[in-house]
């Protein structure tokens, strides 16, 4: 009977040139309270949340308007049939999306790692959250600021038992804090001008590219929420919130203080596509798609419209912003002369743990993708267990952020190129990489199907186009 299913539906079809054949066990069964397990998604909008939301989108809106908020929309919906395309491959295998690209290419992981690393080696999304601070206080140095969150998160990382479970509850508390402020403004600081402005957006959309420049539109558009390298961390998630397969993996813990990992040789595991295990799956893939679209979707859509609003009623037409963090420091005054000296200093205070919380997600998922790819790909048999790896890299990115500020260095030209470049790069690379590992690795019954697929073709295209541009345009600076 499990042979005819099994005919019926298809085989996995992991490649095992690179990486050992996976393991075979039954799918687990979907929890009965799927609120228990709710979380990958809104960690993802709450790490997404960052300098690109409390300024580049509220910048755009202070000079066109909210006419161009439906290209959020567009941005963060590919973004979630990218992300679900990543938890297909992680609910049936355990592995990671980079894990299944290695399977392909030796050494995509270690390309992907790369490019992430390019994109936050350099140390300004914790001198952001320090800036803010200077505000809420109202001087200080930045530079030393940034160097004790740097410290800070270093150290959170590395004592919390369970990282992601540490990681889930710092960003609950930050979007429970950013839902206050929305509140908070809806009352005080948003006036009929912004709801009749919001109206537009809906019945008036614009493409203001010719106002600010085609690279900007269409790199808000690309990284409105995630991009880039965290986009493809929701494997290691949900896998570490026990989705799917991947809750036969052992999750990422304290060198410290955490729990001795289990079977860390173990790549993967793939199940028996019979009746029973494709019943389990549809459950399993239906609950993963509403956990994304609810939190990661909805969170960062009202984000990104709720902040674009706060701007637009303050800052509407003022040609002396600019797209930096010192458009944060002219927002918060103009809202103590708005509404009241106290409603500034919560908007400082409420953005300044919001971008510390999203600099601690970015260490830690830069952290993550590595230490996992090099324990998968180059080290599946050495006693150095991926949470060691895990410390070493996390501390070095703090070590060599520390030493940048230290020495007051700007960042190099050709660097701040590249990084502008790769989010753009690797997510062409990696929208064609998942078409073909989920049309080819999985079984029929559970494969990416055509309207699917249409969209990651779509997704190639555009980020290709994207990336193409935008590097021409950097290059012109060089």
């Amino acid at each position: 009977m499990a042979d005819t299913a099994q005919t019926d539906h298809g085989r996995f079809a992991l490649p095992t040139k690179n990486l050992p054949a996976p393991q075979v066990r039954d799918l687990p069964e979907p929890p009965s309270s799927t609120w228990k397990i709710i979380g990958p998604g809104m960690v993802g909008a709450g790490v997404g949340l960052a300098s690109g939301e409390f300024i580049l989108w509220p910048y755009i809106s202070s000079q066109v308007g909210l006419v161009f908020l439906w290209g959020a929309v567009v941005g963060v919906v590919i973004q979630w049939f990218l992300n679900m395309e990543i938890e297909r491959y992680t609910l049936a295998t355990g592995e990671t999306a980079l894990t299944g690209f290695n399977r392909y290419g030796k050494h995509w992981g270690l390309f992907f790692a790369i490019m992430t690393y390019f994109a936050n080696l350099w140390p300004g999304w914790a001198t952001s959250s320090a800036s803010m601070l200077t505000y809420l206080f109202g001087g200080g140095d930045p530079r030393w600021i940034a160097i004790g969150m740097l410290l800070l998160i270093g150290a959170i990382l590395t004592f919390a038992p369970v990282v992601y479970v540490m990681l889930e509850r710092l960003i609950a508390v930050k979007i429970a804090a950013v839902a206050l402020l929305v509140v908070l403004a809806l009352v005080f600081a948003i006036r009929g001008k912004t709801y009749g402005a919001l109206g537009d957006a809906v019945t008036n959309p614009q493409f203001p590219a010719e106002q600010l420049g085609f690279a900007l539109v269409m790199g808000a558009i690309a990284y409105a929420g995630a991009g880039g390298g965290q986009n493809l961390v929701q494997s290691n998630w949900i896998r570490d919130k026990g989705f799917g397969m991947g809750v036969h993996v052992p999750r990422l813990t304290s060198p410290v203080t955490g729990e001795t990992e289990a079977d860390p040789t173990a790549n993967g595991y793939t199940f028996t596509p019979d009746d029973a295990n494709l019943a389990r799956w549809k459950r399993w893939w239906k609950f993963a798609n509403i956990e994304q679209a609810a939190t990661f979707v909805a969170i960062t859509v009202l984000t990104i419209a709720f902040t674009s609003m706060l701007a637009h009623a303050t800052l509407f037409g003022d040609p002396n912003v600019k797209n930096n963090i010192g458009f944060l420091k002219i927002e918060g005054t103009t809202l103590q002369t708005l509404v009241g000296g106290w409603f500034g200093y919560l908007f400082w205070a409420i953005g300044a743990f919001s971008l510390f919380a999203a600099a601690a997600g970015i260490v830690d998922y830069t952290s993550r993708l590595t230490s996992d790819m090099i324990k998968a790909r180059y080290l599946r048999t050495s006693r150095i267990t991926e949470s060691k790896l895990y410390f070493w890299l996390v501390w070095g990115l703090v070590a060599f952020g520390i030493i940048v500020l230290l020495a007051g260095l700007t960042q190099p030209l050709v660097l701040l190129v590249i990084s502008a470049c790769t989010a753009g790069t690797m997510m062409f690379v990696y929208s064609g990489l998942l078409w073909w590992m989920n049309s080819r690795a999985l079984p029929h019954a559970i494969r990416i199907p055509t309207w699917r697929s249409a969209v990651l073709w779509f997704s190639f295209l555009a980020f290709g186009c994207l990336a193409v541009f935008t590097i021409i345009d950097q290059v012109k600076k060089l």
